[in-house]
């Protein structure tokens, strides 16, 4: 990772500043979460400053880049743009691409050239200057990248007579690479037209033997049918690697399932109905069911849950990717598409560059086969829709806060709050039985006070795992103090406030501002109708606001007549939260002043709407 100005190189801190820079490089425009900045930096065990370390590093590469590559803070991550700026893995994109299609239009000659010149951009070791998380996460991806083109160039080298300087470099990787398939059936193409049928067959015997030893497979199609054309006398052409025959590297039936919590507590029922969705006999479509609810309610854990148990009936694979929901990364579908084909045995050539191209790739290898796709905190419904297979045999399980309306044919499931027992069970089994059974008072009053969300019941527990000389008597005072209450469910990358963070900042504005606005009222539960008084607007437009909140899953419906007479509440975590990010204006104006246009609460007649509410404050 480097960085050039003209001729001259940009002085660049350390691995860790060269990991924030490569990260929102490779991010292509999206932004890059915190979190996720933070895993790349430090991995499981980030310092209690990882939010300071993190801002200095993008501050210095601000100062080092100067004008020209702007960072840019959004929401609770990075986003780079690099304007005039170029990034050489964008360039041997370009180049490989053209050199792609000069080979399958019959331009031999300038199809090498063009390949030639993208494999010159590589230099030394990919990501040899970054941190061991950045390489584990991006290394693998981007050396496949190269080696495609590398097989392609070859293939382009073959086909203009330039055996002879093949037989020496293909050997070479032939022994680095000892179980591709592909490059060894080239070097036997390269060895038979320099006549040297005999050291031919030698490549191919060494190569049978050690798939046999190291994966217990035989050779593929492509290393047999080059087997074969040497025997024959007849050396086969330079082509495009066939589709999922590479059993060194692609596996046929993906496993992209993170791994479920070993600490999973209750939830029974969901389970059961869930599982039987999933393992249900074939329908006329791919059955599909959504578990919807609050951030960090336990959909994701839920969802794995009932994925792994599910795993036998699948024997075709699983498929996972995370949307990004939220917290403005989401990734756009053609770029899981990209991952999902390449999982199912597609190299980089084989797979178009247009979605809808891409969308009819993915369908039709996935029909007739048993798939299970796991789509993970979804954004929105267009961004499902092209990651639905289309075979009835396949089953789809989608996480999102939103209900995904659009999609047709989707059983919704809600996921609530954990029941008492359910929640104590989960702490329990975080924590430990002793301590809490030494002191279940204790742990009953932490557990009411995160609300009995899982997210909270998590970060609970971890803070005392890392503090074993912590009471549970002592954590349960530091979160009775409601405004420090979300500081202390915060442990590195478990973190309440940026889970319900992501929900507020894609409201607009009036939203925000009435979410604000009504947490500090002084009730449990209020109507419909407070939003617009809170507003200073139509009961109509407020009713719009606050159906916008429950959607959010910021607000929950207490009670409903069917119509426009009803209740809402807050969960205890949101309406702390919201709390905080009320300013002196909305506290002005829900004490009764005038700042606006808004009407105040304090003395509002009509009982029906709001009745006797008052305003609190830390």
């Amino acid at each position: 990772m480097s960085a050039w100005q003209g001729d001259g190189e940009v002085p660049l801190d350390g691995a860790k500043q060269r990991t924030v820079l490569a990260a929102l490089l490779l991010a292509r425009g999206r932004t890059v979460p915190d979190t996720r900045l933070c895993e790349l930096l430090w991995g499981e065990r980030p310092p209690a400053t990882f939010a300071a370390q993190l801002y200095n590093y993008v501050s210095r590469l601000r100062k080092y880049l100067g004008d020209g590559v702007e960072i840019v803070r959004q929401w609770s991550g990075y986003l780079i743009r690099i304007g005039a700026g170029r990034l050489d893995l964008d360039e041997f994109e370009r180049l490989a691409g053209l050199g792609r299609q000069a080979l399958r239009t019959g331009e031999h000659r300038e199809a090498a050239r063009l390949l030639h010149a993208a494999l010159a951009l590589w230099r030394g070791t990919t990501l040899a200057n970054v941190t061991d998380q950045l390489v584990e996460a991006e290394a693998h991806r981007m050396t496949e990248l190269r080696m495609a083109v590398l097989e392609h160039r070859i293939d382009a080298d073959l086909l203009l007579g330039r055996q002879v300087e093949l037989v020496l470099e293909l050997t070479d990787l032939v022994t680095t690479y000892p179980l591709h398939e592909r490059l060894r059936s080239q070097l036997m193409t390269a060895l038979a037209r320099c006549d040297r049928q005999a050291d031919a067959l030698t490549v191919y015997h060494e190569g049978r033997r050690v798939l046999a030893e190291e994966l217990g497979v035989d050779p593929g199609p492509a290393l047999v049918e080059a087997y074969q054309a040497v025997l024959a006398g007849t050396p086969v052409p330079a082509v495009e690697a066939p589709a999922i025959t590479d059993r060194g590297r692609r596996p046929m039936h993906p496993a992209m399932l993170p791994p479920a919590a070993d600490d999973f507590c209750g939830r029974a029922e969901e389970l059961r109905r869930l599982t039987g969705l999933l393992a249900g006999p074939a329908a006329a479509a791919p059955p599909t069911a959504l578990l919807t609810g609050m951030a960090g309610i336990g959909k994701t854990a839920l969802a794995l849950r009932a994925a792994h148990l599910c795993r036998p009936d699948f024997p075709d694979g699983q498929l996972y990717a995370d949307l990004g929901g939220t917290r403005g990364n989401a990734p756009d579908p053609h770029d899981v598409l990209g991952w999902f084909l390449r999982s199912l045995g597609n190299s980089e050539a084989q797979i178009p560059t247009r979605l809808d191209e891409r969308e009819r790739l993915y369908r039709s290898q996935l029909a007739g086969r048993r798939v299970l796709v796991l789509l993970d905190n979804a954004a929105d419904d267009a961004q499902v829709r092209p990651l639905l297979p289309g075979d009835p045999s396949c089953r789809v399980l989608l996480t999102c806060r939103g209900r995904l309306s659009e999609l047709p044919g989707v059983t919704r499931m809600e996921v609530g709050i954990l029941g008492p027992v359910q929640a104590l069970a989960l702490f329990a089994a975080i924590v430990g039985p002793q301590r809490v059974s030494a002191e279940p008072a204790a742990a009953r009053r932490i557990v009411q006070m995160c609300g009995r969300l899982s997210i909270g019941i998590r970060v609970a527990a971890a803070r005392l795992i890392a503090r074993p000389h912590w009471s549970l008597g002592y954590l349960a005072q530091r979160l009775a103090h409601e405004r420090f209450r979300l500081d202390e469910l915060r442990l590195g990358t478990l973190d309440v406030r940026a889970r319900i963070e992501g929900s507020y900042q894609a409201l607009g504005r009036d939203s925000q501002a009435a979410l604000r606005r009504l947490a500090l009222l002084r009730t449990a539960d209020f109507p419909i109708g407070a939003t617009a008084r809170v507003l200073g607007v139509s009961r109509r437009v407020g009713e719009e606001v606050a159906e916008t909140l429950v959607d959010a899953r910021l607000l929950e419906v207490a009670g409903s007549d069917g119509g426009r007479r009803q209740r809402h509440r807050f969960h205890n975590l949101v309406r702390v939260f919201a709390r905080e990010k009320a300013d002196r204006a909305d506290r002005r104006i829900m004490a009764g002043g005038r700042e606006g246009g808004a009407r105040p609460v304090v003395g509002v007649r009509h009982r029906e709407d709001i009745a006797a509410l008052g305003t609190v404050g830390w």
